[in-house]
Order: C-alpha cells, then sequence, then structure tokens
C-alpha cells in the first residue's frame, strides 16, 4: 500500500504536488525575513451570497486538505478563501524562534486585506480552531461566524503532558518517518477511511525523503510548540458571535 509515487521526493512547500485549485503567495516580511505564504480564493457558482468563508487548516493538514468542503461552500454561493499558513503546506517555513496564533491571525488579516475580504464566517479544524479562537478575538470586526470542527485547544495541554525542549521534538521527527505509521497516524483522525485521505499520508511521507525535511521538520517542532504553550480554552467564554462547536 505505497501507494502510487510515494518513493517520489517531495519539496516542503509540496513542490510538485498537484493543487486542486490556483495557488496564489502573498508576499510578508517576518523578523526581517521575507516569505511567501499560499492561498485559495475561489469564486462563488451560480447565485453569489455575497459571503466569504475563511478555512483554516489543522497542524498535520494543509489548505489542499479542505477541499469537498472549498467545493461544497463554492456551489452553495459562497467565495472561500483557504489560506496554507506560515510553517505548513505551501507557505515558507521559516525557523522562527517563536511561532503564534496572533502572528497567524494578523498574516490571515493581511491576506484578506489584500483581497478586499471585510468579514467572514470562519471555520478552523483541528490547531486551525484554536487560530480561529484567537483570530475571532484579536480582530472581531473580520469574523462573522465562528465553526470549530474537530478543534483542539478545548483544555489546556500544559496541564495534561509534560513540556518537551524544541530540540527534543525537532529530534523525535525524523523517528516518526516509517510509512505504515503515518498512514495508521491519519486513519486515527476518521472513523471511516476514505482513499481521498491518502493523500495527507502521501505529503507526509514525501517530504521526508527530501533534502530539506530537516527545516520542515522544525516548523513541526516549532508549530507543536505554539500549541503546547499558547492555550485558548480559557479564552472561549470571551468569543461574542455565534460559535458552532462540531
Amino acid at each position: 500500500m505505497s501507494g502510487p509515487g510515494h518513493d517520489q521526493p517531495l519539496g516542503i512547500a509540496l513542490e510538485g504536488f498537484p493543487s486542486p485549485f490556483p495557488v496564489r503567495f502573498l508576499r510578508l516580511v517576518i523578523k526581517g525575513e521575507h516569505v511567501n505564504m499560499a492561498y485559495v480564493d475561489l469564486a462563488p457558482r451560480g447565485e453569489p451570497s455575497g459571503r466569504t468563508v475563511l478555512l483554516l487548516h489543522g497542524k498535520n493538514f494543509d489548505g489542499g486538505a479542505w477541499e469537498p468542503t472549498a467545493r461544497a461552500f463554492v456551489a452553495a454561493g459562497h467565495r472561500v478563501v483557504v489560506p496554507d499558513q506560515i510553517g505548513f503546506g505551501r507557505s515558507a517555513k521559516p525557523a522562527l524562534k517563536n511561532y503564534s496564533f496572533e502572528l497567524l491571525a494578523s498574516n490571515t488579516v493581511t491576506l484578506l486585506d489584500r483581497l478586499g475580504v471585510e468579514r467572514a464566517d470562519v471555520v478552523g479544524h483541528s490547531v486551525g480552531g484554536m487560530l480561529a479562537v484567537r483570530f475571532a478575538l484579536r480582530h472581531p470586526a473580520r469574523a462573522r461566524k465562528l465553526v470549530l470542527a474537530n478543534p483542539v485547544g478545548l483544555e489546556d495541554y500544559r496541564d495534561l503532558v509534560p513540556a518537551l525542549p524544541t530540540e527534543r521534538l525537532f529530534a523525535d521527527e525524523p523517528a516518526n518517518t516509517d510509512l505504515a505509521a503515518i498512514r495508521a497516524f491519519y486513519r486515527a483522525y476518521v472513523v471511516r477511511w476514505r482513499p481521498a485521505y491518502e493523500r495527507n499520508v502521501a505529503i507526509r511521507y514525501r517530504v521526508t525523503l527530501g533534502a530539506e525535511y530537516p527545516r520542515w521538520a522544525m516548523a513541526s517542532a516549532l508549530t507543536h510548540q505554539m500549541a503546547y504553550h499558547q492555550p485558548v480554552v480559557a479564552d472561549l467564554p470571551k468569543l461574542r458571535l455565534p460559535v458552532l462547536l462540531v
């Protein structure tokens, strides 16, 4: 079950991996470093609703994993914006000393400004749910409604598991590159496995074969620290907009 092309190395910005939609890039400057943030901007089909849906991916995913959801929203008449956050997917992976949800939220606002989107219905999955909460709190005028789909952040993980240094997390990444183990990891996300989910396995495994994999591994370790050290559970009662928890 290696899958077609699983033996081919993949760049850490998913160079060479097909995208279901046209990908564009927003140039940002973070801590003096020029970086590119990938995103997809989809126009509605049929009669436009006048609303925009912002889809925020999880830690172990990229914007392309939203394909079925994005197509459904587009078919319903909504404009859909799907960014790959800095450190993930097709976006740059700078070795920032500290990734933060505030930084990612600010980058997302910059993207919406560039696209002329004043307000959006925000959907966040997994770690994207934590980002969605911070986005809605830091930029309340930009979020119309909030959907948290299988979000992490409903607990303060500092109370549950011990902290690990970034060096340890970075060292652990190359130890988790077995294809069967990666597939089992993604199977645990769902009740029923579908062939379409194999794309996530292919991406996660193929980047381990590439020359820049250590840079990807460091970004993964740093964003793990972001989710661990920046809890949002205490912020949930502060939300002042409609929230759907799935």
